[in-house]
């Protein structure tokens, strides 16, 4: 906060010499609030803005703290919950489009889906409970890659992008675990195993693969004054996410984008059950309900030591 007029600060150096030259007693002037500079820079303002921010979600949503990390994994396997049920419900399509257009034996189509709906079924539900979560985050990236070959799909520029971004969800789920594990590992009163140098790099590879999905949206065809402001937002953020920089803000807004969009746009409620958009929109809707599942592991966990947040910390 600046000084309130110079006129004020005049008068009282005026005043200092009266009748004769005695000095009159001096009022202490004003300070200047250090918050309010009027130096302050845009940067600076941005910092404090976004540490009010994340002050207020800490402060408001704390209660709801411990279980946003649940929230988050449920999330983050909802995807692959619904490509299971997708598959059980059209069975008989799934072995038909299998065996005569992708020219698959029969045997082998049957072992394919089925093979698929365990691992799904399975793995989702021991990230969900963090039981052996290294193990089923691991077969669930391999189910999206052995999906992307089996329907043909490994080569299509939105289905890489897509699944590169839930695996990257999958990577930081992984890098929770490996950190729980070991944790549970060390025995009272002995130092704590080293951990940080695997998560720090898993971290890393997660943040950078969960923004993929947004690369893909920017290319998209279809332009519009939401969807530009949606892209000029998102892309600040995805920015922030890889580099470190206010990571659980940027993963915060990241978010509240997707969520708003994803219930605006893949409305796949309203459609028929015998419909083809239905599919497609209830696929990306939860393929992007995955995503939002990674994005708030991020804000749960932050970036890691390989950001600029942490290194702000040490210097």
């Amino acid at each position: 906060m600046s000084y309130r007029g110079h006129s004020e600060f005049n008068n009282q150096f005026n005043n200092q010499f009266n009748r004769g030259g005695v000095p009159m007693p001096q009022q202490p002037i004003p300070r200047m609030n250090s918050t309010t500079t009027p130096n302050t820079s845009p940067l600076e303002k941005f910092e404090q803005f976004s540490k009010q921010v994340e002050d207020s979600i800490d402060k408001y949503f704390r209660p709801l703290k411990p279980f946003v990390p649940a929230i988050a994994r449920a999330f983050l396997v909802a995807t692959f919950y619904e490509d299971t049920i997708r598959i059980i419900s059209q069975w008989s399509e799934q072995v038909y489009y299998l065996h005569n257009y992708r020219r698959y034996w029969k045997w082998f189509t049957v072992f394919f889906l089925v093979n698929n709906i365990v691992l799904m079924s399975v793995a989702s539900t021991a990230v969900i409970i963090r039981k052996k979560s290294n193990i089923a985050t691991s077969a669930l990236i391999f189910v999206v890659i052995v999906q992307g070959l089996g329907y043909g799909l490994i080569f299509d520029a939105q289905f890489i992008l897509r699944n590169l971004s839930v695996v990257g969800g999958l990577v930081l789920a992984f890098a929770d675990s490996i950190v729980r594990d070991k944790r549970s590992l060390n025995m009272p009163g002995l130092p704590m195993i080293n951990n940080t140098d695997n998560r720090k790099y898993l971290l890393l590879a997660g943040r950078i693969l969960l923004v993929l999905l947004f690369t893909g949206f920017v290319f998209s065809s279809g332009w519009s004054m939401g969807r530009l402001f949606i892209i000029v937002i998102g892309s600040i953020s995805c920015l922030s996410i890889i580099v470190g920089y206010k990571t659980k803000f940027a993963a915060a807004v990241m978010s509240i984008l997707l969520l708003i969009y994803n219930v605006l746009v893949n409305q796949f409620w309203l459609y028929g059950s015998k419909d083809s958009h239905r599919d497609f929109l209830k696929y990306e809707f939860f393929q992007i309900l995955s995503i939002v599942g990674g994005l708030l592991l991020v804000v749960n966990a932050g970036a890691g030591s390989l950001s600029i947040d942490e290194k702000k910390k040490v210097y």
